[in-house]
């Protein structure tokens, strides 16, 4: 008896990110939502079976990769596709039913690695035993290499900004328990709520930065403003990218949420609701404040802003040439057009760009950061004197 599910619209919705990588959101998503659908809809399959099938035909596509023939390689490239449209449909599936589990990621991301490492093995020993060239061995090995290095990569960059992060939330914690002070929210987290949101065109919704200050009565809160512009404040919006901030200015700001987005733990911003003044007798609320750990960046490359809104508005994210796409390149397109050594090199030194391009980008947010740790102290001082 067929399932209960809701129209294809709203399983996009459900199923698809906000952000991906831009070979899923243009040749797997059109395939891969369709077929989730159904498979809930008339079937009982698990993400985890989805897993174990998207693993077994990799297998089938390095079985043909060994061949070395190019009819073998156009047919290998096909398979390698189908794999991956089962790969992103195991955790479609998952957030569509409610059946992911950790056990099921783990599966997931240990298949995808095996798969990598037996397909390289294959294309290129194919490749080697038809030419007896030994370029293809380096090549197999440079494959695979780049592969872990972009996982490994990902994962300590990930580890260094979720203790970024921890520690900033923690000083808030802590200053908001010791003199009641204002939300936290990250930039990021607002811009990922909200991938639509234009930081050119939509500064005209982020309030003026303000002073983080503790929350006091209204004439207490006036002489707060009336204090040197040393506490944590920059010198102009965050968001505004095209603007020349110093670069000592901290990445700790109070505004509201982009375009109406709520902020965690806050309500949404309406812009009005922000702007009534407090009664004299009440507390004056600071808006949420905004960590911004790519400010920098920004104000470095704002060109570069204006290019990822435009993908974000298409739902593709700005890391252009990530995994997906070295192994797209290296194991469908190099087999299907018979190029697999140009194909490989070219893609292995995209990956290598945009990896540098995010090293630099962490080294640019961890000076935000470390400004932001310090502003913290600077806002104390006057408070502790």
């Amino acid at each position: 008896m067929p399932r209960d599910i809701p129209p294809l619209a709203e399983v996009r919705r459900i199923t698809e990110k906000k952000r991906d990588a831009w070979w899923t959101v243009m040749l797997v998503d059109p395939v891969a939502t369709p077929l989730v659908r159904w498979i809930a809809k008339y079937t009982r399959a698990t993400p985890n079976q989805l897993t174990w099938g998207a693993f077994l035909v990799g297998l089938g596509s390095a079985a043909c990769f060994a061949q070395g023939d190019w009819r073998w390689l156009l047919l290998g490239a096909v398979l390698y596709h189908v794999s991956f449209i089962f790969d992103c449909m195991d955790g479609k599936l998952a957030r569509l039913t409610g059946t992911g589990s950790v056990f099921g990621a783990w599966l997931d991301f240990v298949f995808d690695r095996i798969r990598v490492l037996v397909c390289s093995v294959a294309l290129m020993g194919g490749q080697y035993a038809r030419t007896d060239d030994v370029l293809y061995l380096w090549l197999a090995l440079a494959v695979a290499s780049l592969d872990a290095l972009r996982y490994i990569d990902s994962l300590e960059i990930f580890k260094i900004r979720h203790g970024m992060r921890k520690q900033i939330k923690a000083r808030m914690r802590a200053a908001r328990k010791a003199e009641n002070q204002a939300e936290l929210a990250f930039m990021e987290d607002l811009l990922r709520e909200n991938p639509e949101a234009d930081l050119e065109t939509d500064r005209d919704t982020v309030a003026p930065l303000e002073p983080v200050a503790p929350l006091e009565t209204a004439p207490a809160a006036s002489a707060m403003e009336a204090t040197p512009a040393t506490s944590v404040t920059p010198a102009a919006s965050s968001l505004e990218t095209t603007s020349a901030a110093p670069a000592t200015a901290p990445a700790l700001s109070a505004t509201s949420a982009l375009d109406g987005a709520s902020v965690p733990g806050t309500a949404a911003a309406t812009g009005a609701a922000t702007d009534a003044p407090a009664p004299a007798s009440a507390p004056a609320r600071r808006r949420t404040a905004v960590v911004d750990l790519h400010q920098e960046f920004r104000r470095r490359f704002p060109w570069w802003v204006r290019c990822r809104n435009f993908l974000l508005r298409h739902r593709i994210r700005a890391h252009l040439i990530s995994g997906i796409e070295f192994q797209m390149g290296v194991f469908i397109i190099g087999p299907a057009v018979d190029a697999v050594v140009a194909t490989t090199v070219v893609s292995g030194v995209l990956l290598l760009i945009f990896e540098l391009a995010i090293i630099y980008k962490l080294l640019l947010s961890t000076r935000d950061f470390t400004r932001t740790i310090n502003s913290f102290e600077t806002a104390a001082a006057p408070v502790n004197s």
